[in-house]
């Protein structure tokens, strides 16, 4: 086996053990099932991509060199006054370009960063992705660049924010409203005009999830 892959399998499983975690544990707060952390702790996996990397350091509460084995210290650098949330709910969720049919499984490739989330339960975080938003049809309170935490479900209340999949396409991110006989499909930019569907067209329509939060500037 590759011994710089065994030195950084060891210190995530030596901090995770000092933390009291599990594999499991760990497994579902950076977004990947229990084998997979088992193959990094027994240096299995020869190259660990750097999101991968960083992600596990940041659950972890260390630096990603100290976790490379690039530095003695592990020690991270907070701000003056920064408040510390309890560490059992930060989870480092997956962030992905874009979203599409069903927002099920996708490939490790695909994640392009992970951010920390606070987020209470554990069924809520294994609901949970983060997307990247293209486009500016809803300026201003989502812009083009920013981050959008969303909870996968089904539905969604009118006046939510919602990932919603037009006739199977890639989906977009619009605020929806509900009357006895449409549903419609509103930017917040008044430069893009509203989409109204009623009759058998409402059946194009699939609800992947709703907008938790909007997070820019990362």
């Amino acid at each position: 086996m590759d011994t710089y892959a065994i030195e950084i399998g060891k210190r995530i499983h030596d901090k995770r053990i000092e933390l009291r975690l599990t594999q499991e544990e760990l497994g579902l707060a950076v977004g990947m099932n229990k084998s997979t952390v088992q193959r990094y702790e027994t240096g299995q996996v020869k190259k660990i991509k750097l999101p991968v990397l960083e992600a596990i350091a940041k659950y972890l509460g260390v630096t990603p060199d100290w976790l490379a084995g690039k530095s003695e210290s592990e020690t991270i650098e907070r701000e003056p006054n920064a408040i510390i949330l309890p560490q059992g709910k930060i989870r480092m969720i997956p962030v992905f370009e874009k979203v599409s049919a069903g927002l099920g499984a996708y490939a490790d490739d695909s994640i392009v960063d992970y951010l920390p989330c606070f987020i209470q339960s554990d069924s809520e975080a294994e609901r949970t992705i983060c997307v990247k938003v293209c486009g500016n049809s809803m300026y201003p309170k989502i812009e083009d660049g920013d981050i959008i935490q969303v909870l996968k479900q089904d539905w969604a209340e009118s006046g939510q924010i919602a990932v919603v999949l037009i006739d199977g396409e890639d989906a977009v991110v619009k605020k929806i409203e509900y009357t006895s006989d449409t549903v419609k499909l509103i930017s917040i930019n008044p430069e893009w005009p509203q989409r109204t569907f009623t009759g058998s067209d409402m059946e194009l329509l699939t609800i992947l999830g709703v907008v938790k939060k909007v997070i820019k500037d990362v």
